[in-house]
């Protein structure tokens, strides 16, 4: 076999192997996501065939297509605070149709027709909305009444297609309030995510410190920025979560704890948004070589032992009922063992620029405690005083 072949030969393996492993990711990404989507298919499986046939066997109405529509669309899915979304899409489907009813009732239909009534669909739905969901469902069901013949022999006349809208969306917003979904689960998924990447840039950063390794310091601090969209996820499910427990019977008694919940994920952002400052001060510290080798141990033990910390919270949010309360107890014992280290001269630190990281260091530590429930004056107490 000439060179020139064998080269084409290990490119094609190459390729086959990348090949490969971007399916196989894609496979277990799809699986995945297909597995957490199995509730929510199901919802909205019952709301578009509930909604018909309401609207078909209650009411009487022949192919009541805008019905399903409406509960469909309203259903979705999305990442926003659900029971809002339900209702501006419900709102949204309602509004389309009613409007595009009342012009055809009074132009008839066509194409100039469809033009004003989608025009002033989408100019309504800004007007009274600022969000984009709305002006696109006003727009599409004012198209769909135009184009689509009106029923007939209807006791409601042309205002069939409206009342059908209605049902659909109150059909999805019941579906949202009462079926079994923990509004939990999402929350304390996302929010378990932040702690452990959290602790993984924590410990990155303490072997940057021990090995003098300023790139490890940079990944670090990449891997820091990079909980920062993790965070709004966190504080969109905490904001779906809210508004379920707010509205729905079967989920008020979790309204405490989503309120402990929201609390932790307040102050995890503070601690995230500190550690990337503590990173890129150690960065400054390795660059200039401004520690002893005594003194970048002591910060490093400090930083893996706030890690530690940091995984007691992942596994308490996890827990429900006195899981939860011993597991963060757990943690504060564990950060405020940590908080009596951070003075300078505990550690063995002399230096400007270790002082000013151990002063970084101390506010952390005030977050990480804050956020397992505990006051901030508590937390400030356990700071050795300067």
């Amino acid at each position: 076999m000439s060179e020139h072949t064998a080269g084409l030969s290990a490119y094609g393996r190459h390729l086959l192997r990348s090949a490969t492993r971007f399916l196989s990711r894609r496979v277990r990404a799809g699986g995945a996501r297909a597995r957490r989507s199995v509730v929510p298919a199901l919802q909205m499986t019952l709301a578009g065939v509930g909604a018909y046939v309401a609207a078909e066997q209650l009411l009487g109405h022949d192919a009541p297509i805008f019905a399903a529509v409406a509960a469909l669309l309203a259903m979705g899915f999305t990442r926003e605070p659900r029971i809002r979304k339900v209702l501006e899409v419900a709102v949204g489907c309602t509004l389309g149709v009613l409007i595009g009813d009342l012009l055809v009732h009074a132009f008839g239909s066509g194409a100039l027709v469809a033009l004003g009534v989608v025009f002033i669909s989408v100019m309504l739905a800004r007007f009274l909305d600022s969000g984009p969901v709305l002006a696109m469902q006003m727009g599409l069901q004012a198209l769909l009444v135009v184009m689509l013949p009106a029923p007939v022999d209807s006791p409601l006349g042309p205002f069939t297609r409206s009342v059908d809208a209605v049902i659909g969306g109150v059909t999805a917003l019941l579906i949202a309030l009462l079926t079994p979904k923990d509004p939990r689960s999402e929350p304390v998924r996302e929010l378990k995510a932040v702690s452990d990447e959290l602790s993984r840039a924590l410990r990155e950063t303490a072997t940057a410190l021990r090995s003098s390794d300023s790139r490890e310091a940079w990944h670090a601090l990449i891997r820091s920025r990079g909980i920062q969209p993790k965070i709004d996820d966190v504080a969109k499910a905490i904001t779906a979560a809210r508004e379920l427990t707010r509205y729905s019977p079967a989920h008020r008694r979790h309204r405490p704890y989503m309120r402990r919940i929201e609390h932790a994920a307040d102050k995890l952002d503070l601690a995230v948004r500190s550690l990337r400052v503590v990173t890129r001060r150690a960065i400054s510290v390795i660059d200039h070589a401004a520690l002893s080798d005594a003194g970048m141990e002591s910060l490093a033990t400090v930083l893996e032992e706030l890690a530690d910390g940091s995984v007691l919270i992942s596994r308490a949010v996890v827990e429900p009922g006195p899981g939860f309360e011993r597991g963060m107890q757990a943690a504060q014992d564990a950060l405020a063992a940590v908080a009596a280290k951070l003075h300078p001269k505990h550690l063995g630190i002399e230096a400007l620029e270790g002082e000013t990281e151990v002063l970084l260091l101390r506010t952390m530590v005030v977050d990480l405690l804050e956020a397992t429930g505990m006051p901030h004056d508590e937390a400030d107490e356990h700071l050795p005083v300067l």
